[in-house]
């Protein structure tokens, strides 16, 4: 695997305008760190990045030396990318076993009928799914790699007893995980979760009950908060144990203090994703990017505060990822941010019914449904033409972002979002300043020498550095 492809970059800055850069071949980004100023290098195709003393620039990109020595890796870098983007095959699944939910949270995409009367799968339903997802992963996984179940939804909980006998029985055939608003998480069902290394996931968006109610409410429209923290105290020391946080603007101001909270209580990661408006109810509580992503930075720059201080690190995952992309592009672990996304190519989503989705994002939209597992099976969904919509969405593709230097930092995210709210697969995503600034104060961490405090320890294990070059 690729690891730094130089550990030296921008600094933090307001932004630019609407886009990084643009333009063709490698890219010159002016960067001041502290009180000098810098030239970075950007080559947007193969994510290869450098950074020169502003006075230097003319004799590097004329030193021979450099130029040869990148040259010399590029097709590797490009080949790198290539596989990344385009050779994986799925080795997830978000698995619904239930289409309802106790919850009525105002930005979820499962249509609100939905949540409120749809079905649960038959306990033999979803074990069926399993034998089958299990064939299937037989074939195209390598030897010794066991696929991900991620039981999701919706409220999984809802249909415990069915979840509970799927991962009883196929224990050995799966790592399994759980992402649940932990209403109905009791101490019987944390102990058997616990005991059989599932991961736990829950969510939870302030670190108040007022804050956090204001969009995660029951269909009665009160809050869960007191549960939900209940239950993470209960899960202090697990090391399989997460939250998402969904940034909206009702929350935004608070994340600096969201983090406090998180690492008061021992979680180990947490989730601060910005919100797909993939349905229209979560649009009202979509945030601006400017101010989004400044309350965003000052939760990470809180985030290093707490480490320094404590030694104790709380990893903001889905940045850790955007800091991985630069530093190891095929070592990341969330394929959200690349160009084709993960929906279809490293993960897929199965609805209660069977039905088969790129991604849990498009589960409430139906034209994206790309057959039955009960049916059809796997194979028929990856190669059909919702399947191919997603997976074939390429950033180059993308009239505003196929020349910017970032785009396989940033991967225009999300398609789905793209798709209902900017009109469709060739239209970018939402959020632009938001990744932008992301990468900026990512590069700024690793020109610091900071970014193993942001990142898991052991993150780089088996990975090899292909280019290091020294700061000229």
């Amino acid at each position: 695997m690729a690891a730094a492809r130089k550990k030296t970059a921008l600094a933090e800055a307001p932004s630019r305008g609407l886009y990084f850069n643009s333009g063709n071949g490698p890219s010159l980004v002016p960067i001041d760190i502290g009180h000098e100023k810098y030239i970075g290098l950007i080559d947007p195709d193969t994510a290869f990045w450098s950074l020169v003393k502003k006075e230097k620039l003319a004799d590097t990109i004329t030193d021979a030396r450099f130029i040869a020595a990148y040259k010399k890796k590029s097709g590797q870098f490009a080949a790198e990318m290539h596989m990344l983007r385009f050779d994986l095959k799925p080795s997830a699944v978000y698995f619904n076993p239930t289409e309802q939910c106790n919850l009525n949270c105002t930005y979820c995409y499962i249509p609100g009928e939905m949540r409120k009367n749809g079905r649960h799968m038959t306990e033999k339903e979803l074990l069926d799914a399993l034998a089958k997802l299990k064939a299937h992963f037989r074939k195209t996984m390598p030897k010794g790699r066991l696929p991900q179940i991620v039981f999701h939804g919706a409220e999984p909980m809802l249909n415990r007893e069915a979840v509970f006998r799927g991962i009883e029985k196929y224990k050995n055939d799966f790592q399994f995980g759980i992402q649940t608003n932990s209403t109905l998480l009791d101490d019987d069902a944390i102990a058997f979760l616990t005991e059989r290394d599932v991961s736990i996931g829950l969510s939870l968006d302030g670190h108040t009950a007022a804050i956090a109610g204001k969009t995660r409410a029951n269909w009665a429209g009160q809050g869960v908060f007191a549960k939900v923290e209940e239950t993470i105290g209960k899960l202090r020391g697990y090391h399989g144990f997460s939250v998402i946080c969904t940034i909206t603007s009702e929350n935004m101001r608070h994340l600096p203090a969201m983090v406090d909270y998180l690492h008061a209580r021992e979680v180990p990661a947490c989730l601060l994703n910005i919100v797909r408006c993939t349905l229209p109810p979560s649009l009202a509580v979509k945030p601006a990017d400017v101010p989004s992503v400044k309350y965003f930075l000052a939760a990470l720059d809180r985030s290093r505060e707490l480490y320094k201080k404590t030694g104790r690190k709380l990893v903001v995952a889905n940045f850790a990822n955007i800091l991985i992309s630069i530093l190891a592009p095929t070592a990341r672990r969330l394929m959200c941010d690349i160009s084709p996304c993960g929906g279809g190519r490293a993960f897929f989503a199965l609805a209660a019914n069977g039905d088969l989705f790129p991604c849990s994002e498009f589960v409430g939209l139906e034209r994206f449904n790309g057959g039955n597992l009960f049916k059809g099976g796997v194979g028929a969904a990856l190669k059909s033409e919702p399947f191919r919509q997603v997976t074939e969405r390429k950033v180059e593709d993308i009239k505003a972002c196929g020349k910017c230097a970032i785009r396989h930092f940033c991967g225009s995210p999300c398609p789905a979002e793209a798709h209902e709210v900017n009109g469709g697969m060739k239209a970018p995503g939402s959020f632009c300043e938001f990744y932008e600034e992301q990468t900026r104060y990512a590069l700024r961490a690793i020109a610091d020498g900071a970014d193993n405090d942001y990142l898991w320890d052991g993150w780089d294990k088996g990975t090899t550095t292909t280019f290091n070059a020294p700061l000229l």
